[in-house]
């Protein structure tokens, strides 16, 4: 074709290229660049404009292939090429075209920061958004104060680093919700919880005036505050608030499966062992194949985590077991898969292989011993074996001179009666911190748990040398004083008298003494205390003259009996018990009550009715001895013999048995 010829033409296909760009009619600028591409191939200008129209249409494969295809015409589309990239979820592929960008304008760095973000190194994004802000001025400024806010919020939320609050703006909802997201990040849940809630109202307000929005956008924006917000309750301990706010999440059904994940793994967490068969469903929906691109690393760890707890809970031992093993691999900076799979195996009653899992991962990964040495020691314990248990402490390092791992082992030691290894703990634990920590607290708290042992276990020399170590730094204190002399007092007597002149006086003493104090501290004893102090007369103050005389009980005159004469011998069996005198008889009985007893027809016995035996003269004394006397007393005269008696049924028996009583008949 004719140069000269096809000039007007593609002036005029320009002219039109250009008026559909400008009124975003995107598929009719395409098909324009199109012919002028037919009418010369070469045009660089009508490549790129297709480039452009592909993109703006959302058809970013096709603009990639094209951009790979025609390198000639695309070398000036680094960033087209980038952005295709990014959009297609080839993050990394993005990151190495922009990298080749030999100077970056603020198109390529904004691009740049949002691959950095995604491959969730804030360090260097944070960097390059500050240098945004500060360098540029236009309608986005506000989106990129807000993305620079959630970069500061990922490093101090994912990566741990502390950082410090740069006064952001918070006239959006956006920026609100991203500074709570930085709070809870340092940890001030509550702060967070305010914040979210400003950003909520922020939220509501912004949309209320615009037609545009439908009811349910809305809500897709409120959902990911209420989710935060659950979250912040959930962590303060307002576990029936949080959970509300998540079924009300759910109700909504919001599109965002990210969001839908992370309420479910929350549901999950706070279900625990419990509704085990509702955590299966919620962890389905946590764990889907869509969350690739939506979920931070860390959030991706965790759900796994809570996955492979979710198998122990439910006795799925092969996919408890196969999810901690690929846990530890693609985490191994992380201890937690091991010691669910130690946990799964101790429910099992499989003691020796927990044990060894954890032994294995302590040796290969010396730098994540505390929580495994921990979890191993409390297994040999839970079998027994205290001292295996003990060496698992002692092999932690330094921080087996910790006060809580000190104290635990000497406890564990003196359990086992081995007074010797306890004492050697002490020492060693001595030793350590008068090399490292000369002049802290622990030091002093060690040396007084260390001088009260000593001394109760009798080694007194020691305990004195400690105790005058301790009055170097409290020369003060009464009370290392005391013990110092109790001390001395087992081995030197003299020194023990020579220091207990340095105890304070009583008059010293009472001086210190606040009796409105007292009192008051002893009416929250109660009203009882309180009645009997109102009743108690008031005590005599320091330096009054007079004193209180005690009062005399006056003795109460002992009664004598009714019949006592005066200058009669009283009886000398008096003190005892009416049964054990010598001329106790017994209860009397009426004659009368004695006739029928026995069983049906009996008769006076022959013995009886005898006339040869002599019967007694009527008020004679032959049946009841005198007082004094030692001899039996005979049955009385015309008494029958007491016939044979029906036993009560054995129950019964036991019954009154049990009340106390004998068998009453």
């Amino acid at each position: 074709m004719d140069n000269t010829a096809s000039q007007p033409v593609l002036s005029s296909l320009y002219t039109d290229l250009n008026k559909f760009g400008q009124n975003q009619d995107y598929e009719r600028a395409l098909k324009t660049a199109n012919k002028i591409l037919q009418e010369a191939p070469t045009e660089t200008a009508a490549f790129q404009c297709k480039v452009v129209c592909l993109i703006k249409l959302d058809k970013f494969s096709e603009a990639l292939n094209l951009i790979n295809k025609e390198k000639a015409l695309s070398s000036g589309l680094k960033f087209e090429k980038a952005y295709c990239e990014y959009r297609l979820n080839r993050t990394q592929e993005s990151l190495a075209t922009l990298r080749s960008v030999s100077s970056l304008d603020y198109r390529c760095k904004e691009l740049l920061a949002q691959v950095l973000y995604r491959l969730e190194e804030y360090a260097e994004c944070y960097e390059l958004y500050k240098d945004l802000v500060k360098n540029s001025e236009d309608e986005f400024d506000e989106e990129r104060e807000t993305n620079l806010a959630a970069v500061l919020a990922s490093l101090q939320l994912w990566d741990g680093v502390d950082q410090d609050d740069p006064g952001l703006r918070e006239n959006s909802y956006e920026l609100c919700y991203n500074h709570s997201c930085f709070l809870v990040g340092k940890g001030n849940f509550k702060g967070a919880e305010e914040k979210l809630k400003k950003a909520e109202a922020l939220c509501k307000s912004s949309f209320a005036d615009d037609p545009d929005v439908t009811e349910e956008e809305v809500e897709e924006e409120l959902a990911i505050m209420r989710v935060q917000l659950a979250y912040v309750l959930q962590k303060q301990g307002r576990i029936q608030e949080a959970t509300q706010l998540y079924n009300q999440v759910q109700k909504t059904k919001p599109s965002d499966v990210g969001l839908m994940a992370v309420v479910s793994n929350n549901i999950v967490t706070i279900n625990k062992d419990q509704n085990v068969f509702d955590s299966k469903k919620k962890m389905k929906v946590a764990t889907a194949d869509n969350l690739k691109q939506k979920l931070s690393s860390k959030q991706k760890e965790l759900i796994s985590i809570n996955q492979c707890l979710l198998h122990m809970y439910t006795n799925q031992s092969d996919q408890c077991v196969q999810l901690a093993d690929q846990l530890k691999n693609k985490y191994p900076d992380i201890e937690t898969p091991v010691l669910i799979e130690a946990a799964h195996y101790a429910r099992d009653k499989q003691m020796p292989k927990a044990i060894q899992v954890l032994e294995v991962y302590s040796k290969a990964h010396p730098e994540h011993t505390l929580s495994v040495l921990l979890a191993t020691a409390q297994l040999y314990l839970g079998q027994g074996s205290v001292y295996q248990a003990c060496d698992c402490l002692k092999a932690l390092g330094d921080l087996q001179y910790k006060l809580g791992v000190v104290s635990a082992l000497v406890t564990l030691y003196l359990s086992q009666e081995d007074h010797n290894a306890a004492s050697d703990i002490f020492t060693r634990a001595l030793d350590w911190y008068k090399k490292r920590q000369p002049g802290s607290e622990e030091l002093v708290i060690l040396m007084r748990a260390s001088a009260y042992f000593q001394l109760k276990n009798g080694n007194a020399k020691e305990t004195a040398k400690m105790l005058e170590e301790l009055r170097k730094v409290n020369p003060d204190d009464p009370r290392l004083l005391a013990q110092l002399i109790a001390a001395y007092s087992k081995f030197d007597p003299a020194k023990a008298q020579s220091i207990s002149r340095q105890l304070p006086t009583p008059e010293d003493v009472s001086q210190t003494v606040d009796v409105d104090n007292l009192e008051t501290t002893f009416s929250s004893l109660g009203p009882k205390y309180m009645k009997k102090l109102q009743k108690a007369e008031p005590s005599p103050k320091v330096g009054d003259e007079l004193l209180l005389k005690k009062k005399k009980k006056k003795k109460k005159k002992g009664k004598l009996p009714k019949n006592y004469e005066p200058g009669s011998t009283p009886d000398p069996e008096r003190w005892l018990p009416k049964r054990e005198r010598s001329y106790y008889r017994g209860k009397r009985k009426d004659k009368k009550k004695d006739i029928g007893k026995g069983t049906q027809g009996a008769t006076t016995s022959s013995a009886d009715i005898d006339s040869s035996k002599p019967s007694s003269a009527p008020g004679s004394d032959v049946g009841s001895p005198r007082p004094g006397s030692s001899g039996d007393a005979p049955s009385p005269q015309g008494a029958t013999q007491q016939g044979p008696r029906q036993q009560k049924p054995v129950h019964t028996q036991k019954k009154k048995k049990k009340k106390g009583g004998g068998n009453k008949w």
